[in-house]
């Protein structure tokens, strides 16, 4: 990891969809870094969360970047379209790209930051051919599809065999966690190597969203493995 502190994106998923424009702009007014929003089909996953009008009424109001996770069939088809929506990092998975090289090359030309996400079973190494091509790897710590689920305590070694995968290679990779994370975990995630949290119902069903997500921001750590 760089020298920068680790990121924090709400998962805008678990907001209230009723004030959703509130709800944008308390993440804006929190220690938050980035927004994930993630984008489900019910066939890579057995859910649909939300389209491309609901992520363009989100980007109106957002005063951060939006990190879109496409956990759909064919991504191809999409990433012009996330792009013209607001997207500043789009994340496809690994396990719905034939030709990832390719998918990866398209979603930096079109000026976006270029992510893959892994899903619980499926092991790090398989990225070692495009990892030189990264700029985010999203390590799923819970099955895709759903909000609230339980952490896989098999994350932590994914990440440090994903961060010493990428020494010497590619420095500037962020390590991204979807599923799970809290203030019970976070010190021990970031101590594994990663660097950005998603955070879902943990934040949008606290009491108090700001000081969850500035809990998490301030998480400081005595170890970092590079």
């Amino acid at each position: 990891m760089s020298n920068n502190k680790h990121l924090i994106a709400p998962s805008v998923l678990a907001a209230d969809f009723g004030n959703l424009e509130r709800d944008v702009k308390m993440v804006n007014a929190s220690q938050a870094d980035w927004f994930h929003i993630d984008i489900m089909d019910g066939v890579f996953v057995p859910n649909i969360s939300f389209g491309f009008p609901v992520m363009n009424a989100i980007a109106k109001h957002a005063a951060k970047p939006l990190d879109v996770h496409l956990m759909i069939v064919d991504p191809d088809r999409y990433l012009k379209t996330c792009k013209d929506n607001g997207a500043a990092v789009i994340t496809v998975h690994y396990e719905a790209c034939t030709h990832l090289h390719r998918t990866l090359a398209a979603i930096k030309e079109l000026g976006c930051k270029a992510g893959v996400a892994l899903n619980p079973h499926t092991p790090v190494h398989l990225l070692k051919d495009v990892i030189q091509d990264l700029d985010l790897v999203c390590l799923m710590s819970v099955n895709p599809g759903f909000g609230g689920q339980k952490f896989i305590p098999q994350t932590y070694t994914k990440i440090k065999e994903l961060r010493a995968m990428a020494a010497g290679i590619n420095a500037d990779l962020l390590i991204e966690i979807d599923g799970g994370v809290t203030s019970g975990n976070a010190t021990q995630l970031l101590e594994a190597g990663a660097d950005v949290l998603v955070a879902g119902s943990f934040v949008f069903t606290a009491e108090d969203p700001l000081a969850t997500i500035a809990a998490l921001k301030d998480v400081d750590i005595t170890i970092k493995q590079v």
